[in-house]
């Protein structure tokens, strides 16, 4: 329907507004930044420059994004380089694969969690169990309804075996399932040589009789766990399916065959936009792989894990709002199949309830919003557009480094990947330490109180020596917590710190707050009096030996010299300062945004004599 008088082409849906140009956004912004205090009255700059961020691979983020931004075309579903999705359709009218993953090494324990994963929303299954147990693991599961994805280790050959005889009497044409074989990604997690060739050969040999039987899984997840970027997590994945490519046309598969023995494995985390592009950057990477090795650009298949690494053991049921946030974004980039990890998964083996949550969150997804009911729903945002090809180009770049060195074997024999991932974690560490990026539950907004949350341990969480590490977020921060823990079981209580609060409580309740949030999330127990008319007194009485000053720049400049000399006099043996350090004799340190959360937790609690 048009306006009266008017055609389609006429209507102008925004003509009652009045026309905004950059410019004048551009002031608008100086003027909230400006009362803010983040634009100083001598800045030159562009003002949204202040707001702008840079990722692990030196993407700069920008706060808007216009027509001047766009990327260069991104082309259309199902067609190359498929970064709008493999398929014309996208997944409208059957969703992606809901994939449950299952590592218990009670082949009993597995087939009732199996059983339930499937009669409860999962369509296909991720196993982490040996041969052996797979008969017992999947008794009463039709596996030609519901796919099965092997994790085998070194022991694909009789993976294999024991998964082809499940299908039975079923024609090899109609068996679909992934056997799982990743000899790079074993390499990569045990620093252990493992060679392609009897990899090539099983996929070569199988898939003649079996095409729709995937023999090998390209996963990023070392990569990722160690710390890597999600350009280098790209790189070395899009590296390691060029090896498989080399090693499957050398069994005598052609590039296409070959690639269709292939499925990619790749982390979804918190960050949103990030993940959608990197899951979109993912398929034009690999189209354009498939088109230089000699064969037409192909779509890639996509397995999409929401990050282990993301994971805390602390408050783990903040983990399922990272795991939403991770799988919305999976299933918005594309990803053909999504796992959703259990919120408990980084403490143990999972038990019902966090099995049930993580399948509820996909069916939610699907079945409640509809989130597979748009095709690309983030395609043509310019944002998206323009992060998914600076992501592209980031992780070709590491992608073509990785091949100078030799490929991914070579990388990973010289240690050269490695080093490449540990540089990237030492700066995500930094952002970590100073809590620019914040986890929630855990370096913000922790819980002393909080009831642990135990499990079974995960035998498939072992860590190998001498291949990647395998990194948590979150590990620094519940170090110092376990240190806390193990106070309270030998002393009965807590490492405290005492909150000297100067003047009425709203003066000093917005620096005792960030005091007490940072210090809990070393463990370490705030003890807060309010407001007092002795706080030195108050301090005598609270049992701590530390103190931090808490109050405004008025109350600082007025009396934290001497409430300071006081404190020491009553006992303290060291005063802090909530605040931006400055000229107060008597404070040995300062607490503030932007600091070294870590260094401070650490050096309270020695001083506090926790080990």
């Amino acid at each position: 329907m048009t306006q009266a008088g008017t055609t389609p082409e006429e209507l102008a849906l925004a003509a009652e507004f009045g026309q905004v140009r950059r410019a004048d956004w551009q002031r608008f912004v100086a003027g909230v930044l400006r009362k803010s205090g983040a634009l100083p009255e001598n800045f030159t700059g562009a003002p949204e420059s202040l707001l702008t961020s840079t990722t692990y691979d030196g993407i700069e983020i920008q706060p808007l994004y216009t027509a001047e931004d766009q990327a260069p075309p991104a082309g259309f579903p199902g067609v190359a380089p498929f970064v709008r999705g493999a398929r014309p359709e996208g997944s409208v009218g059957t969703g992606w694969d809901v994939r449950a993953l299952h590592a218990h090494p009670d082949p009993a324990a597995t087939n009732r969690a199996v059983l339930a994963d499937l009669e409860n929303g999962a369509t296909s299954l991720w196993l982490r169990l040996p041969a052996s147990s797979l008969a017992d693991a999947l008794a009463g599961v039709q596996v030609d309804l519901a796919p099965v994805v092997l994790e085998p280790g070194e022991d694909f050959e009789n993976a294999a075996n024991a998964l082809l005889e499940l299908f039975g009497g079923l024609p090899g044409s109609e068996v679909v399932a992934v056997i799982g074989a990743d000899p790079v990604g074993l390499r990569a997690r045990t620093g252990q040589p493992h060679e392609l060739a009897p990899v090539a050969a099983l996929a070569a040999r199988l898939a003649g009789p079996h095409p729709k039987l995937r023999t090998i899984v390209a996963d990023g997840l070392p990569f990722h766990e160690a710390g890597g970027s999600d350009a280098q997590e790209l790189g070395a994945t899009i590296a390691a399916g060029v090896a498989y490519l080399r090693a499957l046309t050398d069994a005598g598969l052609s590039v296409g065959r070959a690639a269709a023995q292939l499925e990619f494995r790749l982390a979804a985390t918190a960050d949103q936009f990030l993940t959608i592009a990197k899951l979109r950057a993912a398929r034009r990477l690999w189209a354009r792989v498939t088109e230089v090795s000699g064969g037409t650009a192909l779509g890639m298949r996509q397995h999409a894990v929401t990050s282990p690494a993301m994971l805390t053991r602390r408050d783990p049921w903040v983990n399922m709002l990272r795991t939403t946030v991770a799988c919305f974004a999976a299933g918005v980039g594309g990803a053909d199949a999504v796992t959703v990890l259990p919120f408990d998964a980084a403490i143990g083996l999972p038990e019902e309830f966090s099995r049930r949550i993580a399948r509820n969150t996909q069916s939610i997804l699907l079945e409640e919003s509809r989130l597979a009911g748009v095709i690309d729903p983030a395609g043509g945002s310019w944002f998206v557009e323009n992060l998914t090809d600076a992501l592209a180009n980031a992780a070709w770049r590491e992608f073509t480094e990785l091949e100078r060195q030799g490929g991914i074997l070579s990388a990973l024999d010289s240690g050269f990947l490695a080093e490449r991932l540990a540089r990237t974690f030492q700066e995500r560490s930094k952002r970590l330490a100073t809590r620019e990026d914040p986890i929630t539950g855990i370096s913000e907004f922790p819980y002393l109180a909080e009831k642990p949350v135990e499990r079974v341990s995960d035998p498939s969480h072992v860590d190998e020596h001498g291949g990647l590490p395998r990194i948590r977020y979150a590990q620094a921060y519940e170090e110092l917590r376990e240190m806390s823990d193990a106070h309270l079981a030998e002393h009965g209580a807590r490492p405290k710190i005492f909150l000297a609060t100067l003047g009425p409580v709203a003066a000093h309740t917005a620096r005792a707050t960030f005091a007490s949030n940072l210090f809990q999330a070393g463990g370490v127990e705030p003890v807060n009096p309010g407001a007092v008319d002795d706080v030195v007194g108050a301090f005598r009485v609270s049992g701590a030996t530390i103190a931090c000053v808490c109050g405004s720049d008025r109350s600082y400049a007025e009396q934290a010299s001497a409430v300071a000399a006081g404190l020491r006099e009553a006992g303290a043996i060291d005063v802090l300062l909530a605040g931006k350090p400055g000229e107060y004799p008597g404070i040995g340190g300062y607490v503030h945004t932007g600091c070294d959360a870590l260094a401070a937790l650490r050096d309270v609690l020695e001083k506090l004599g926790v080990k």
